[in-house]
C-alpha cells in the first residue's frame, strides 16, 4: 500500500488514477502491498511527484518532468541555432584572430608592448617589474604560449562584457522599471553554477566552434560591471545632478560630463571583478576545447599529473595578480584623480 493512497481513496480518485503496478510483483511488493499499517506522521514522507505516483500513477514522476524539458529544449534547438549563429558567429571571428594576434606576435615584442600597457595604467615601475618578473617566468616554465592563449580569450571576452554591460547598467541606473525586470535575471546568471552554462550551449554549437565557451565566459562575466554601473550611478550626489540642471545641461551632457565620471570608481570595480571572473571560467570552459592554462589544469586532472596540475595553477594564479594588480592600480588612479 502507497502512502498516500488514503487521499485518492478518499477523493473518489481511484478510477482516474488507474491501476497501479501491471506485470509480476517482486516478493517486496508483494510484502509491501500487503502492508496495511499506516506510516507514523514522524515517517510521514513529503508529497512529491514520485510519492504521490505510487499512489496515483497518473500523476507524473520526476524523470517525466526532466524528460519533458530536455524534448522541449530538443525541440526548439534547431529554430534557435538558426537564430543565435549568425548573431554569435562574429564572436568566433574575434577569439580566432585575438588568438592568433597573441600567439603569432613574438615574446619580445609582445612582452614590451603588455608591460608599456602595465605603465600606462598603473604609472609604477615596481609594478611593470613584478609583472614582467611573472611573464618571464611563465615563459621560463614554457607555459608562455598556454598564458597567451588565456590572456586573448579574457581579453575579448571581458571586452564585449564592458561594451554590453555598461550600456545596460547605464540603462537600468535611469529606469526603475528596467532594473526591477533585469535584476532577477543577473541573479540567476550570478549564483547558476559555472558547468550549467555549458550545458545547453553544448546542444546549440559545435565543440570546435570558440563561441561556444565564449557565450560561457560573457554570461558568467558580466554581471558585476552591469550591478556596479547601475549602483555607481545612482550613488550620483543628487545636489551636483541639481547643479547641473541649473546650469541647463541635457540629460546626454548630464550623463557623459558629470554621472559617468563621478561613477568611473565603480564602474573600474566592476571591470576588475569581470575581468577576475573571465579568468575563473576560462579554466572551467577547458571542458570544451576552450584553450589555455586551463587545458593543462585538465590534464593534471584526468591523467592524475600532480605537478602538471599545480604547475599550470600557478600559471593562473600569476596571471589573476597580474590582472587585479593592474586593474586595481588603474581604479586607484582614478580615485586620485577625482579627488
Amino acid at each position: 500500500m502507497a502512502t498516500y493512497d488514503f487521499i485518492f481513496n478518499s477523493l473518489g480518485l481511484r478510477k482516474w488514477c488507474g491501476e497501479k503496478g501491471g506485470g509480476s510483483m517482486s516478493m517486496d511488493d508483494l510484502l509491501a502491498s500487503q502492508d496495511t499499517s499506516a506510516p507514523s506522521l514522524w515517517e510521514l514522507p513529503f508529497p512529491s511527484l514520485d510519492n504521490l505516483n505510487e499512489a496515483c500513477p497518473a500523476i507524473a514522476q520526476t524523470r517525466d518532468l526532466t524528460s519533458g524539458l530536455e524534448s522541449g529544449f530538443l525541440a526548439i534547438k534547431d529554430s534557435l541555432k538558426f537564430v543565435l549563429d549568425p548573431v554569435t558567429q562574429p564572436l568566433s571571428w574575434f577569439l580566432n584572430g585575438a588568438l592568433n594576434m597573441f600567439q603569432t606576435v613574438p615574446w619580445f615584442i609582445m612582452v614590451p608592448i603588455m608591460l608599456a600597457v602595465v605603465y600606462v595604467a598603473s604609472k609604477s615601475m615596481k609594478l611593470v617589474g613584478m609583472v614582467a618578473a611573472m611573464i618571464l617566468f611563465l615563459a621560463f616554465i614554457d607555459h608562455y604560449d598556454y598564458a597567451m592563449q588565456t590572456l586573448a580569450i579574457i581579453f575579448v571576452c571581458s571586452l564585449i562584457c564592458v561594451l554590453l554591460g555598461v550600456p545596460i547598467g547605464i540603462a537600468m541606473s535611469r529606469s526603475d522599471n528596467l532594473q526591477r525586470g533585469i535584476t532577477p535575471v543577473l541573479d540567476m546568471l550570478q549564483t547558476l553554477p559555472p558547468f550549467v552554462y555549458l550545458i545547453p550551449l553544448i546542444f546549440l554549437f559545435s565543440i570546435t566552434e570558440p563561441k561556444l565557451y565564449g557565450i560561457a565566459i560573457i554570461l558568467y562575466a558580466i554581471v558585476p560591471v552591469i550591478r556596479l554601473t547601475n549602483l555607481g550611478i545612482r550613488l550620483v550626489d543628487k545636489d551636483v545632478i541639481e547643479a547641473a540642471d541649473a546650469y541647463g545641461m541635457t540629460d546626454r551632457q548630464k550623463l557623459y560630463g558629470v554621472q559617468i565620471p563621478l561613477a568611473l570608481p565603480n564602474i573600474m570595480a566592476g571591470v576588475n571583478q569581470t575581468i577576475m571572473m573571465s579568468l575563473a571560467m576560462v579554466v572551467i570552459a577547458s571542458l570544451v576545447s576552450a584553450p589555455g592554462l586551463g587545458v593543462l589544469v585538465l590534464r593534471g586532472i584526468r591523467n592524475l599529473e600532480l605537478g602538471v596540475g599545480l604547475i599550470s595553477g600557478l600559471g593562473i594564479v600569476l596571471l589573476a595578480v597580474i590582472l587585479d594588480r593592474v586593474t586595481k592600480a588603474a581604479l586607484a588612479r582614478v580615485n586620485t584623480s577625482q579627488q
